[in-house]
């Protein structure tokens, strides 16, 4: 009879993946819309700049505009969904469909984020911005439960690097803290944009203990790492995937670490790669070359993230779905992935232990052990009674 443990090891099929319970921590607000929602919000606010009004055309056109390989052109899809992001029913229906279509994909729990001071063109404070958002989602999560599926939903406030309201913003997060914001984050182009700027943001969220997360290493390379962790202090890293940098493989497969790689490993700094996003800004050629294969196998804390569900045409389950494909990593391999996840949320130590203990590794177990359920389908009709 086959075992457990090498069932365990078989390839998951696209059904069990939608199924397991997945833990997603880098995942923007404004890259996440509905298509059909943009129509409808630009029709309600009369903003009249969208490229297409059909939503299956204004999906494909994101999805393409997207697809450039250039972190400056990426990010320029986003002045049309945050155009649509200026009302507080807007942001209250974004952030509800947000919640309802993680769920819906198997998400338990995600940590989403948006940058409070983009939202500020109808006349909408900062104040109410968050609490427009904060309460969609607590509406996503209670229409989600009534259908069966359970997830946990917090908010990162957001500064953007190329502006001067990091400070602002980091107060904001910390007033809302216990009130559904779990942690700050700075966003936006690295190349002439350091983290080291918004360094009063950083300090001052330090001396409250509170969490951030820095957008470092995506398209910038090691200098941006090292200023996130040595002169800002992150707790986890926004991408970081160019960490590879300072890795040497030789070619008989044996591997040099350098300081900074070295140090990222052994303090176990939480690395939130987006793979899909990674291929259309250049950060990588192909899943199968996207550097996440070397540092799962080397035992970085690494995670599996989605950035812009929009604008990537993606979720939790397809980057699953492609690391499947490309590495044919298993059950075990997308736990290890979740858990690494969950241990590097910004919640309570007692929380996240609940989450991996009664949530995810449950989740994982009843999947790996369906085989049991199949061999007896497959057998109990050949048993042949001795006479």
């Amino acid at each position: 009879m086959t075992s457990q443990s090498n069932q365990a090891g078989i390839t998951p099929n696209p059904d069990q993946i939608r199924r397991a319970p997945k833990v997603l921590l880098h995942d923007h607000l404004d890259g996440g819309l509905r298509p059909g929602t943009i129509v409808d919000l630009a029709r309600d606010t009369g903003y009249a700049q969208l490229p297409e009004t059909d939503p299956d055309k204004l999906g494909i056109w994101f999805r393409e505009a997207a697809d450039s390989g250039s972190l400056e052109r990426y990010l320029e899809t986003f002045s049309h969904t945050v155009g649509v992001m200026q009302t507080r029913d807007a942001l209250v229906r974004v952030a509800r469909e947000c919640a309802e279509d993680l769920a819906e994909d198997g998400v338990v729990y995600a940590e989403v984020r948006y940058a409070p001071e983009q939202h500020l063109d109808g006349g909408l404070t900062l104040e109410q911005v968050v609490e427009a958002v904060n309460e969609g989602f607590r509406e996503g999560e209670r229409t989600a439960r009534e259908n069966g599926r359970r997830i946990r939903v917090g908010a990162l406030l957001t500064a953007m690097r190329h502006a001067a309201r990091s400070l602002e913003i980091a107060e904001l997060a910390n007033r809302y803290r216990d009130l559904g914001v779990v942690g700050f984050d700075i966003a936006g182009a690295e190349a002439g944009f350091p983290p080291t700027r918004h360094l009063d943001a950083f300090e001052y969220l330090k001396r409250e203990n509170n969490h951030f997360t820095i957008h470092a290493g995506e398209a910038f390379g090691l200098p941006s790492i090292w200023q996130a962790l040595q002169w800002c202090g992150a707790d986890r890293l926004g991408h970081g995937v160019r960490i590879i940098d300072d890795i040497e493989v030789a070619a008989d497969g044996s591997v040099k670490l350098g300081r900074l790689a070295s140090y990222v490993r052994d303090k176990r700094i939480p690395l939130e790669l987006c793979p899909s996003s990674n291929l259309q800004t250049g950060a990588a050629a192909s899943y199968a070359e996207h550097p996440i294969g070397l540092l799962r196998r080397l035992h970085f804390r690494a995670t599996v993230n989605t950035d812009n569900r929009l604008m990537s045409g993606t979720g939790m389950s397809r980057e699953f779905e492609h690391l499947v494909d490309a590495f044919g990593y298993t059950l075990d391999d997308l736990q290890w992935f979740s858990v690494n996840a969950m241990k590097s949320a910004f919640i309570p130590f007692d929380e996240r232990l609940a989450m991996i203990n009664d949530v995810v590794k449950p989740g994982y177990a009843e999947l790996k052990s369906e085989w049991l359920f199949q061999q007896t389908a497959s057998t109990s009709g050949s048993v042949v009674e001795e006479g």
